[in-house]
Order: structure tokens, then C-alpha cells, then sequence
């Protein structure tokens, strides 16, 4: 009897082990090694907001609905939902049914009980952007969708300074039983399933986590996704290690039929337990070189992003170089959803402002910015110019659409500032306000080389048309926490989109998301009312044309300088496996494989 027991425990224990593990004790750890260029923040979906820490919590936290990782064009499927959820048929309900079994990570915070995943925490996970303890920056996806009751539940917190309610039932986000929740809009939307595929977003955290680690939720990611936080150096260096109670998932993936490649891998990996690599170590880089160089010499796996310094010699006409070639270097070539724009403060008493002489300023700096230009030295060709603030690969891009954003004209440029008094008034040879005062812009920016090259240019544009302009330095986290304070003129940034709509670009000039994804805090009511009819309109020629009028008016106005939309190249060394970039799935990770056997030989070669 006895022996019985400690034969099943054992083969319990083993079969609960990851397959690497259970197979062979002594099989190598599958490290995948690579650099951020810019700092994260931390790991928490309620605080945070830039696109570096969503991809560390999108592979610790989970969303019920997920992006397929080969699909194109994009579908979504269940993740920790038991099915695709049942939708009403005016686009207002949301029923959600998950999956029994599930677990969060191990954590003090369960007193030693095993956690598993319910209703209450997807509940609780959306309520927290309401919470104003917690100033979400992406409330705005949430309060935007109109959820019912909850912005009347924040408000009640905000007037009576007393903790947020989570307690209160709400309409718009509840628990039906134990392994059901429901969401309720206020008004349709189509499209609401997107926000409930992004773990960086709706990603389940506990509320014991929370009440334990409070205000240091931040260094404190505990999910059910496949990694869990092992080490932080914040700023330096991040490691995730595979979370051992992650559930049972298998390489199951579904390419377009035209692609012989992904046909391969697909095949390759299909049935393969997930994830296939045990850790994953993530330095942050800053400057081009040194995270090249660190790839080349194999100290990293993969570098996302081939800088821009480097692409001439790395792939010559858009190639993959052949010294890299010989080396069995991969090379995946991808346009992100994703504008570069420049943004001015419509707050700010030089740059912003609706009266027609503001307006004027703002797109006579526009006009004297030579896009071209910029492509082709600072951005070595890898980027096209943009036309909207809406970029490929989303619905409501129009490639046929052309305006003025990408036009650059000094001639008009200098017209305009002539005509609405920005002349030199005191001789020294620069503009200066109409009312004499001077025009001085302040333009935000780290010290990194690329972003050296683009102040450059910016200075050599504003100086043709007579312009003066400094430059703020200071690290991205101090700038983003600057900016959604509203206290810079300028900055320039990217934004690459969580959905496949045109709704995620557009949202950056919607009044009430001013302090988050608004950093211009533009405010027009005319544009506010078509944002909300674009929400709620299923696809068609009508919201198309919605798009386009959004598109004209933010053209019109100028709160955004839209650069560009950036085409990124990635690299990867022979050893890591069925690699490849869906820009809507922010946790490949657990997708790919490292060879260790061939990291080893190659290694040795060295």
C-alpha cells in the first residue's frame, strides 16, 4: 500500500513537471537572451502604459481572449475563456465562460494555497483602472466603452475620498458564477472583443496580491500566464523564469495557406508543450551600438529592431547581409502598426491653442519638416511617410489616402508665419510671437544616437524658417511621467497599436483620454462627437468614411506631426527556432525554441 502511494506520488509529480524537465533532469535551461531599448516601468496593467512593460506583463498575466500567432489577417480565440464569449446581438453584452484549472503562480500572498483563476478576478482586474488610487493611463480603453456603472462608481470615489467600492455590483463588469463574468456596455461596439484579448490591459491579477504588496504592485506581478518575475535591476535588467504551474497548453498554430515558411514551422512545433524556453533574460540597451554588438557576438539570442546605424551593413538593400547569411542568421522584415509622431502641447501658451493663428504655427513647423529627409538619413530608409495618424495593418488604413501631414514646403512654411505676425520684431534674427514676445520651442528627447540624429534635424529645420529651438533631455519614464502631467511643449514618440482598428490610433486625440493615451491633451468637440460615432458603427464604407473625416480633421488642426510608419527588421541567431512577428501578439516568447545543442557548437566556434 505504502509503495503504491509513493509510486502514483512520484508519477504525479513528474507528470505535472514542464516535458523538458520531466523527460531529462539534466537537459540544458533554454535561455532566450535579447535587449529592450527602453527602460520598462514595472508590471502592473493598471499602472502602466508604454509598450515595454505590456510585453513583460503580457507573458505573466493573462487575458480571456488571445490573437492566434500566425493568423493573418488577425483572429482571436479563447485563452483562459472555456470559448469565444457570447455576445448579444446589439454588441452591448459580453458573457465570458472560463476555463476550470487554471492557476495563478505561487506567491505569499496565498498563504500556501494553490489560487486558482475565477470570475471575480477578471471582475476585479477591470474594476482597478476605474480605482483612482491606481491613475490608470489606459482607463481610457475602458471608460471610452462605456461599461455600466463603473465611471459612476469612480466618481462616487473621487467625491467622497473614500476608498473605491470594489465591492458594489456593477451592470458593467459582474460575476454570474464562479467560472462566469459578464461585461455590459452602454452602447455597441463591435469591435469590444480586441480589448479583452490584451493580457496588458485585462490581464487577471488577484486581490489578495493586491492588498498584500499595495503600492508596490509594480515589482509584484503574480498572474497565470506563462512566466513569472525572478529578478528586476530596474532599468538594467529583467528575468523571467517559466512559471511551473502554468497550465497544459500545446504548439497548435494556424498560417496563411500561401506561406511555405510558417507552413514549416507550424508543422515543425505543432503538439509541443508551451513554453518551449525556461527563462528569458532581457537587458535594456539604450544605445545602438553596444545592443548590436552584444547580438553579434552572441551575447544575446535575437536583437529586436536592428538599429537604424547598422542596417546598411547588416542588410544591404533590404537584404540580410551574407556574412550574417553564413553565419545562419535569420532575418524577419515587418512593418509594426505604428506611427512616429511629435505632438504639440494644445495646453501649452506658445504651441497650443484652437484660435486660427495657433493653428497657423503648428502647421507651418509641420510643413518645414522634412520628412524625406529624415527617412533617409536618420531612419536609414526604414520607415514611409505618413498621411494620418492611422497606420497599416489596422482597419480604416487607407494607403490611397493623401494630406498635407507628410508635405514639406518652406515656402509655405515662412507664408504663414509671415501672415499671422510671426515675424522678427527685434532684429536679432529669429520669429518671435506676434505679441513680441519670443518663439522659443522646447522639444523633449533623450541622448541616445538616433534620437541625437532626429534633434539635429529638427534644428536645421526650425532654423531655415527662422525658428529658435532647445531640447529637454531627460530618460523616457521621466518624460512619459512629464507628458501625462501635461508639462511638456513637444515630444517625440512612437505608438504602435493594440487592436486592428483604426479606434486605437484615433483615441490619441479624444478629449476625454487627455492625461493618457492624449498626450497633445487635444480637446475639439467636433472631433469627440465622431469619435463616438465611430465607436459604436459596425465596419463599412460609412465608418470608413468616419475614418477619413477624423483623419482631415486632425490634419487640419495639427495637435500631431505624424512622422512616419516604421518598418522594423529582427534578428535572430541559427539556434532560435520558429521564430517570427505578430505586432498584436506581445508575448511570442513562449512560441519559439532554442536549440541548445546548436548554441553550444556554435559557441565553441567562437
Amino acid at each position: 500500500m505504502k509503495r503504491s502511494f509513493l509510486l502514483a506520488l512520484a508519477t504525479s509529480l513528474l507528470l505535472a513537471m514542464p516535458p523538458s524537465r520531466a523527460q531529462s533532469p539534466t537537459a540544458p535551461v533554454k535561455v532566450l537572451r535579447y535587449a529592450f531599448r527602453v527602460a520598462e516601468t514595472g508590471f502592473d496593467p493598471a499602472q502602466t502604459t508604454d509598450l515595454y512593460s505590456s510585453i513583460l506583463e503580457a507573458n505573466i498575466f493573462d487575458a480571456p481572449l488571445e490573437f492566434e500567432f500566425l493568423a493573418s489577417p488577425t483572429r482571436v480565440r479563447p485563452n483562459t475563456a472555456a470559448a469565444m464569449p457570447e455576445v448579444s446581438a446589439d454588441f452591448r453584452t459580453f458573457t465570458f465562460k472560463l476555463q476550470r484549472g487554471i492557476y495563478f503562480a505561487d506567491d505569499p500572498a496565498f498563504e500556501g494555497r494553490r489560487r486558482e483563476l475565477v470570475a471575480a478576478d477578471y471582475v476585479y482586474s477591470i474594476k482597478r483602472h476605474y480605482d483612482p488610487r491606481w491613475k490608470s493611463g489606459r482607463l481610457y480603453w475602458l471608460e471610452g466603452n462605456k461599461l455600466l456603472g463603473l465611471s459612476e462608481l469612480r466618481q462616487q470615489a473621487l467625491k467622497t475620498r473614500q476608498p473605491f467600492d470594489y465591492d458594489r455590483e456593477v451592470e458593467g463588469a459582474r460575476v454570474i458564477d464562479r467560472y462566469t463574468f459578464q461585461v455590459k456596455l452602454a452602447e455597441p461596439n463591435p469591435r469590444f472583443i480586441y480589448v479583452m484579448a490584451d493580457p496588458s490591459l485585462v490581464g487577471a491579477v488577484a486581490r489578495e496580491v493586491v492588498e498584500r504588496y499595495g503600492d508596490h504592485m509594480m515589482e509584484h506581478p503574480v498572474g497565470t500566464g506563462a512566466y513569472r518575475l525572478a529578478e528586476w535591476r530596474r532599468s538594467s535588467r529583467i528575468v523571467l523564469e517559466r512559471n511551473p504551474g502554468y497550465r497544459e497548453r500545446f504548439y497548435d498554430e494556424h498560417p496563411p495557406e500561401g506561406d511555405t515558411r510558417l507552413q514549416q514551422v507550424a508543422a515543425q512545433f505543432k503538439g509541443r508543450r508551451l513554453p518551449m524556453i525556461d527563462r528569458v533574460e532581457v537587458s535594456i540597451i539604450e544605445e545602438n551600438q553596444p545592443r548590436w554588438l552584444a547580438f553579434l557576438n552572441q551575447e544575446h539570442d535575437m536583437v529586436e529592431i536592428v538599429p537604424n546605424d547598422f542596417v546598411t551593413s547588416a542588410m544591404p538593400n533590404n537584404r540580410l547581409a551574407p556574412n550574417l547569411a553564413k553565419r545562419g542568421i535569420h532575418m524577419e522584415r515587418y512593418p509594426r502598426a505604428d506611427v512616429s509622431y511629435s505632438y504639440f502641447a494644445m495646453e501649452n501658451p506658445v504651441v497650443g491653442g484652437y484660435t486660427p493663428d495657433k493653428i497657423a504655427l503648428r502647421r507651418a513647423i509641420s510643413l518645414a519638416v522634412d520628412v524625406e529627409r529624415e527617412i533617409r538619413l536618420a531612419r536609414r530608409s526604414q520607415a514611409i511617410p505618413a498621411q494620418s495618424i492611422v497606420s497599416p495593418l489596422v482597419a480604416g488604413y487607407q494607403p490611397a489616402f493623401k494630406s498635407e501631414m507628410s508635405d514639406f514646403n518652406r515656402g509655405r512654411a515662412k507664408a504663414l508665419l509671415d501672415l499671422y505676425g510671426y515675424v522678427d520684431k527685434d532684429g536679432d534674427g529669429w520669429r518671435d510671437q506676434p505679441d513680441g514676445s519670443p518663439l522659443e520651442l522646447e522639444y523633449a528627447t533623450t541622448n541616445d544616437g538616433e534620437n541625437r540624429q532626429l534633434a539635429d534635424l529638427w534644428q536645421k529645420n526650425m532654423a531655415a524658417i527662422g525658428v529658435r529651438m532647445r531640447f529637454k533631455l531627460a530618460q523616457w519614464p521621466e518624460h512619459l511621467k512629464a507628458s501625462r502631467a501635461g508639462k511638456l511643449m513637444m515630444w517625440g514618440v512612437g505608438w504602435s497599436a493594440s487592436i486592428p482598428d483604426a479606434e486605437d490610433f484615433l483615441s490619441l486625440a479624444y478629449g476625454p483620454n487627455k492625461g493618457q493615451s492624449n498626450h497633445a491633451r487635444f480637446d475639439l468637440p467636433a472631433y469627440n462627437q465622431l469619435f463616438d460615432q465611430l465607436r459604436v458603427l459596425p465596419d463599412g464604407p460609412e465608418r470608413q468614411a468616419g475614418i477619413d473625416e477624423a483623419k482631415r480633421l486632425l490634419v487640419a488642426y495639427m495637435p500631431y506631426k505624424v512622422h512616419v510608419h516604421r518598418v522594423f527588421t529582427d534578428m535572430t541567431h541559427a539556434w532560435v527556432q520558429g521564430y517570427h512577428r505578430n505586432v498584436f501578439v506581445k508575448d511570442f516568447w513562449r512560441y519559439i525554441d532554442v536549440d541548445t545543442a546548436q548554441l553550444a557548437s556554435r559557441s565553441r566556434q567562437r
